[in-house]
C-alpha cells in the first residue's frame, strides 16, 4: 500500500514535468521527424531559454515578455546551427554540437557567470510553480502546461498547413525533389531549426519557473528525453494518431508516459544516482519495440496467414 500511495502522491509532479518537457519534445519532433535532421542544439537551448527567462524576471521584466525573449533566444541558437549547416557545409549533427558547446559559455554570461540562479515564487508572478502542483486551481502547472501544449499544437498545425509549412515538410521528406520544384531547401532547414529551438527554449523557460531556478547544466541529456518522447508516442499511438496535430499530441503524451515510467521506477526504490542508467534503459527498450514488432510479430503474423491459406487450399482440393 505504501508503494501505491507514494506513487499516487508523486504522479502530479511527473505529469506536470512530462507536459513541460513535452513542449521540448515537440521541438525535437520538428527536426527529427519533419526535417529529418539530427539536431543536438537542444541540449544548449534547454538551458538558454531558462537562463534568459529567469534573468529577465529577476530584473523586473514581465513574465510574458521574458517568455517571448526566451523563445527568440532559442530561435537565434537555431539560426546559428542552420547557418553552420547550410552556409558552411557542416553536417547537421556536428553543427548542433558546435552550437551546444558555444551556448554553455553564453549561458554562463547570461546568468552573470553563475552556474545557477534561483527565483522565489513569493516575490515573482510565475506561470508555473512546483508548489502548486497539487492544488485544484488554475495555477496548477498541469493545467497551465496543458493549455500551452494545446495552443502550441494548434499554431503548429495551422503553420505546417500553409504553403511555407508544407515546403518545410517537403524539404524533410525529399530535399532533392523539393529543390527541383524550386523550393529553397537551405532556407527551410534554417527556419525549421529556428522554430524547433525556439520551442525548446520556451519549454526551458517554463521548466525553470516550475523548479524555481535556472541551471547552466539544465539541458544535459535533453535530446535523449526528447527522442524518448517522440519514439514512445510513435510506438504507442502511430496506428490511431495519423493526423499531423494528433502526431504532435502523441509526442507530448509520450513525454508524460516517459516521466510516469521514470517515477514508477524510482518509487520502486532504485537509487536516484542510477537515474541516467534507468533513462538509457527505458529509451533503449522503446527504441527496440518497433524493430521487435517488425522482426518477430509481423513475421509470425505472415506465417500464421500463410498456414491458414495452405490449410484452406487443402480443404478445397479435398
Amino acid at each position: 500500500m505504501d508503494f501505491f500511495s507514494n506513487l499516487l502522491a508523486a504522479l502530479p509532479g511527473a505529469v506536470a514535468q512530462g507536459l513541460i518537457w513535452g513542449l521540448m519534445a515537440i521541438g525535437v519532433f520538428i527536426t527529427f521527424k519533419v526535417l529529418d535532421l539530427a539536431d543536438l542544439t537542444v541540449d544548449g537551448t534547454m538551458a538558454t531559454g531558462g537562463a534568459v527567462c529567469i534573468v529577465l524576471m529577476t530584473n523586473g521584466v514581465n513574465v510574458w515578455v521574458a517568455l517571448l525573449c526566451a523563445f527568440i533566444a532559442g530561435m537565434l541558437a537555431g539560426l546559428v546551427t542552420g547557418v553552420l549547416h547550410t552556409f558552411m557545409g557542416i553536417p547537421a549533427i556536428l553543427a548542433g554540437i558546435l552550437t551546444q558547446l558555444a551556448l554553455f559559455s553564453i549561458n554562463l554570461r547570461i546568468m552573470g557567470k553563475k552556474a545557477n540562479m534561483a527565483i522565489n515564487p513569493d516575490n515573482y508572478d510565475l506561470l508555473v510553480s512546483l508548489r502548486n502542483v497539487k492544488k485544484m486551481t488554475l495555477e496548477n502547472p498541469i493545467f497551465v502546461a496543458a493549455v500551452f501544449t494545446i495552443v502550441l499544437i494548434a499554431v503548429l498545425y495551422w503553420f505546417f498547413g500553409t504553403s511555407l509549412g508544407c515546403s518545410i515538410r517537403a524539404t524533410g521528406a525529399n530535399p532533392n525533389m523539393s529543390r527541383a520544384q524550386g523550393i529553397n531547401v537551405n532556407f527551410n532547414k534554417v527556419l525549421g531549426l529556428m522554430i524547433s529551438n525556439g520551442i525548446v527554449a520556451l519549454s526551458s523557460a517554463l521548466y525553470c519557473q516550475y523548479q524555481g531556478f535556472a541551471d547552466v547544466n539544465a539541458g544535459r541529456g535533453a535530446i535523449v528525453i526528447g527522442l524518448a518522447a517522440v519514439i514512445i508516442g510513435e510506438v504507442l499511438f502511430s496506428r490511431i494518431f495519423r493526423n499531423f496535430a494528433l502526431k504532435l499530441l502523441s509526442v507530448a503524451l509520450g513525454a508524460v508516459i516517459y516521466y510516469i515510467v521514470i517515477q514508477l521506477v524510482l518509487t520502486l526504490g532504485l537509487d536516484t544516482n542510477d537515474l541516467k542508467l534507468i533513462t538509457a534503459a527505458v529509451v533503449a527498450i522503446f527504441l527496440a519495440i518497433p524493430y521487435w514488432k517488425g522482426k518477430y510479430f509481423k513475421g509470425a503474423g505472415k506465417a500464421i496467414a500463410k498456414a491458414s491459406a495452405n490449410a484452406k487450399g487443402g480443404e478445397d482440393n479435398a
